[in-house]
């Protein structure tokens, strides 16, 4: 799977703007507190990273692929990017950071168990984590059809409604939930911000 990311960010444009990115940005601002330890987990070229710097955190961005790393440096040089493993635990120590960021990551993990569990884990108690996913409400599938959304060589490997989200992130414990639709008329909303605490 690491291949297929590495493939991807050697495709894609130099300049690159994410879909709602800037909705994204914003509600992870929101979240954010002047001296956070602050991991931005899937961090691509780093621009959110660099925005949690200019927020007043101390931010480490990793990503899975090499190549969107590379990116991140040339861009941001003076910040902390490093290289994950795509089904392995998070190089960190327990309870590291105050924030984690999750944007458009949590889709793409085959195993969303251990996963939380790794980001649980880094968490400092009472750490909080942010993360958005695409929403994918009845509404939105029946227009759409699964296939829009779940393509079969894609790399989308689950779907979430806000309930489902909101399940998941329960069953690892996390409490002071807010899962909430955003991006798009009502009903057809194709965002999910989530925010969870440890």
């Amino acid at each position: 799977m690491r291949e297929y990311y590495e493939a991807l960010w050697q495709r894609l444009p130099e300049q690159l703007t994410p879909p709602d990115f800037e909705l994204r940005r914003g509600f992870l601002l929101e979240e954010v507190r002047s001296g956070d330890r602050a991991l931005d987990l899937g961090c691509g070229v780093g621009d959110v990273t660099s925005s949690l710097a200019d927020a007043g955190a101390q931010p480490v961005g990793v990503d899975v692929a090499e190549a969107a790393l590379a990116r991140a440096r040339s861009r941001h040089p003076e910040l902390d990017f490093r290289l994950t493993p795509i089904d392995g635990p998070l190089a960190f120590e327990d309870n590291v950071f105050d924030l984690v960021w999750a944007s458009e990551v949590i889709e793409h993990v085959a195993d969303t168990g251990c996963w939380l569990s790794e980001v649980r884990r880094v968490l400092a108690p009472g750490g909080r984590l942010a993360l958005t996913t695409p929403a994918h409400g009845r509404v939105r599938v029946a227009l759409g059809g699964i296939e829009r959304y779940s393509e079969p060589l894609g790399d989308h490997l689950h779907l979430y409604t806000r309930r489902s989200l909101r399940g998941v992130l329960e069953e690892f414990g996390f409490g002071e939930l807010s899962v909430r639709a955003a991006g798009g008329p009502p009903l057809l909303r194709r965002l999910l911000l989530a925010r969870a605490v440890r």
